[in-house]
């Protein structure tokens, strides 16, 4: 018999409050505290979408530099057509652009920084609706 499972991404930093307020903004998402001050989740209608805990000795990662460089980062897919305004959500919450080089086209991708300098990409998915 198969016990049910389901997992979260954890991304680890020294402001978990800050850093799920900053990715519930970017998501259209609500922010849930428990008992734990030390970990906070990003809940979205779908159910919880991201972690975040509090490291307290958290370097950020150097990506792309290969020091110390990150170990996993988020896509957040989108239309095509909302990337601007994603962009902009995007700076407008805190995020520090990375690389927007490849913004153009059914692929446009565009990294970026969180506040805690975790790297996440925007990508434009060709026909992807907008809900």
């Amino acid at each position: 018999m198969t016990v049910s499972k389901r997992s979260v991404l954890v991304l680890d930093c020294s402001e978990p409050e800050a850093l799920a307020e900053f990715y519930a903004g970017l998501l259209g998402a609500d922010v849930r505290r428990g008992a734990d001050p030390d970990f906070v989740e990003v809940v979205g209608h779908d159910g919880v979408q991201l972690a975040i805990r509090r490291d307290h000795g958290y370097a950020p990662p150097s990506w792309p530099r290969p020091d110390d460089s990150q170990q996993a980062h988020l896509h957040i897919l989108l239309a095509e057509a909302d990337m601007d305004e994603a962009e902009r959500e995007a700076v407008g919450l805190g995020a520090r652009p990375v690389d927007t080089k490849e913004n153009s086209g059914p692929r446009d991708v565009r990294t970026y920084a969180d506040p805690a300098g975790h790297s996440f990409t925007l990508v434009a998915q060709e026909g992807r609706s907008a809900s």
